[in-house]
């Protein structure tokens, strides 16, 4: 069978110290799986960005069969728009891959842009049953829903007997994801537990890690910043840790909640976006209302209070994250791939 090429278009960032996105985690699978992927584009600068992104479309354009393309809800949502309307002009067929959890919205206010670009692929990628049913709703009917992967044998299974409030948070720090909020859940849970702890992993996106530290420091809270850490690095970390707080007011179906279901940690989360689609609230994890810290806390509190109970909630956490190993979603890609 003829090897198929694609070229993925995304933003591949991690060299310069960003979170590891979807497509340096998928590329590499779909390469095992002897697909030819070419990838764009690792530049820093935005525009740059968009402009590597477009060189290299005209590039490859005439050898790739189909394009691939990271789709979000923010600024980088206009690369989709463009990368869309030249893969239509050149005929050759493209895949937006759904991940901005604000998406819905942009169906709203840009339905003319957001008919032209969704409606004229072979077909989208929807990780999440929240953005399925999103688009489906919009009437969208060319969908397939492949969840966010994850390599579920890089990621150990770690039995906690008694859980303690050691909180661990891992996005990038950027308004979006309320990282403000993961600090005052600390600072209201030391009110109860003086021994409690607050990790926060991710790089700087937008001030808000400066924001975060300097709120820390004046109020003298035990928070570590470790800064970006390897993937590696990040689940050594989470050893330490009984508790995943995920406390962000927009969202999709984020990976690093999966691969915190997958390591035994109790995942906390605010309930926004893809988030119910993903965890049922006590039984493979807990859901709160966004920004409301005073519940927030309370979740923490009545899991350390419900051992056995806490005990099972990982359990089918890490039931639930084996159904998104590789094994079980790359057949999926190919058949929208080949």
């Amino acid at each position: 069978m003829k090897t198929r090429k694609l070229l993925y278009v995304g933003s591949a960032l991690s060299a310069s110290g960003k979170t590891l996105t979807t497509i340096e985690t998928l590329s590499p699978l779909l390469e095992q799986e002897s697909y030819d992927v070419i990838i764009t584009s690792q530049k820093p600068n935005k525009l740059l960005r968009l402009l590597d992104m477009i060189a290299t479309f005209y590039k490859v354009r005439d050898t790739v069969d189909v394009v691939l393309i990271d789709t979000y809800s923010t600024l980088n949502f206009w690369y989709a728009v463009i990368i869309g309307r030249l893969c239509s002009k050149s005929n050759l067929p493209y895949i937006p891959i759904l991940h901005g959890g604000n998406l819905p919205e942009r169906l709203e206010k840009k339905a003319g842009i957001c008919k032209k670009l969704f409606g004229d692929a072979s077909c989208n990628v929807a990780p999440s049953g929240y953005l399925y049913s999103a688009f489906a709703k919009a009437g969208f009917s060319n969908l397939i829903h492949i969840p966010n992967t994850l390599e579920i044998e890089k990621y150990p299974f770690t039995e906690r007997e008694n859980f303690k409030p050691k909180l661990l948070w891992v996005r990038s720090f950027a308004k979006i994801y309320n990282p403000l909020m993961a600090i005052k859940v600390l600072e209201q849970l030391l009110t109860h537990h003086p021994d409690a702890t607050l990790t926060m992993v991710g790089p700087e996106k937008d001030g808000s890690l400066q924001s975060c530290k300097e709120y820390a420091r004046t109020n003298n809270l035990p928070v570590t910043f470790t800064g970006k850490l390897s993937k590696k690095e990040w689940i050594k970390e989470s050893t330490k840790h009984d508790f995943f707080i995920n406390t962000t007011n927009f969202d999709n179906m984020p990976l690093s909640v999966i691969e915190a279901m997958a390591l035994g940690l109790i995942v906390i989360s605010t309930n926004v976006g893809g988030l119910p689609y993903l965890i049922k609230d006590g039984e493979d994890g807990c859901l709160t209302p966004a920004g409301d810290v005073q519940l927030f806390v309370s979740k923490v509190l009545s899991v350390i209070s419900s051992n056995q109970d806490s005990i099972d909630i990982t359990k089918n956490a890490r039931e639930k994250a084996n159904s998104f190993a590789w094994q079980n979603v790359k057949s999926k890609w190919h058949q929208v791939l080949c």
